[in-house]
């Protein structure tokens, strides 16, 4: 009887054991994540199924911050990245940017969790690269190589008419902060057939370019990026702008500058159709 009972209990414990198996190889291969970082939300509530996205950053969810769609980031729960509101989730990844506190990192690696950091990405390629790698963290590789071909494809659709001289084009933002040539924007400028402007003269990433200067000398474009809630940026649209006759003022949505990644892909259609009004 005791043998058989022993039997038994071992027939159940195996059996246990067989059942745990997968879960714990379908978390090995498709793990559950929260994101705290803007920009990855927007990658990887693409490429991840959306089972396996416990949490986004509530960076995602503010119209001001966002750089996705507001009713497809608040199809997901969101966290003010605190260590507690995190482990609450028991999360397999924490995906975060390079900007994590010190201390939060510290206690994320004291607890045992997985973290995975993505930074600012300066060029499409980095972007590319980084699309493929949270494509990879959430177990879908194909669907992140899917990304970056729409990607290279809405660059390829931008791009302007062989021959074309670069349009020499100012990206100014609110209260005249400019990207500098090492950046994201300006690459996607450069493979659209613009010349950053701000790049040229040497300018630093949200270095600040003076009203006076800007006067004193008119680029072809100014693109106009204000701020995401609407309001509107005195600088941007001062009145005495309107006496450059010859250079073009365009609006450029400032939730375009945030991310890479599929943002990209928004942001070289805007540049195209900028580039073909001054065209025309």
């Amino acid at each position: 009887m005791i043998a058989a009972r022993g039997l038994v209990l071992s027939g159940a414990l195996l059996a246990s054991a067989c059942s745990a198996a997968p879960a714990r190889e379908a978390a090995r291969v498709h793990p559950t994540i929260v994101s705290l970082n803007p920009c990855s939300d927007a990658v990887l509530t693409t490429v991840a199924d959306p089972g396996q996205i416990l949490a986004i950053s509530s960076y995602s969810h503010d119209a001001g911050s966002s750089s996705m769609n507001l009713a497809t980031a608040r199809r997901f729960p969101a966290t003010g990245g605190t260590v507690e509101e995190v482990l609450a989730l028991h999360p397999d990844i924490v995906v975060t940017g390079s900007f994590i506190a010190p201390a939060t990192r510290n206690a994320f690696n004291r607890l045992g969790l997985r973290v995975e950091t993505i930074g600012i990405a300066h060029s499409v390629a980095e972007s590319e690269a980084q699309v493929r790698k949270l494509a990879a963290i959430a177990g879908h590789p194909a669907r992140g190589a899917a990304m970056v071909a729409r990607i290279e494809a809405a660059l390829a659709a931008a791009a302007p008419p062989p021959g074309a001289r670069p349009v020499p084009a100012l990206m100014w933002q609110g209260g005249g902060m400019v990207p500098g040539s090492d950046t994201l924007v300006a690459d996607m400028m450069r493979r659209t057939g613009f010349a950053s402007v701000s790049g040229a003269m040497g300018r630093h990433q949200a270095d600040k370019l003076p009203l006076e200067q800007v006067l004193a000398h008119p680029p072809r474009v100014i693109l106009a990026a204000g701020d995401a809630r609407g309001n509107e940026d005195r600088m941007l649209h001062h009145p005495a702008l309107a006496a450059l006759t010859g250079t073009t003022r365009a609006a450029f949505a400032p939730n375009l500058l945030y991310c890479g990644g599929p943002t990209i892909i928004r942001a070289a259609a805007r540049l195209a159709e900028v580039r073909q009004e001054v065209a025309r």
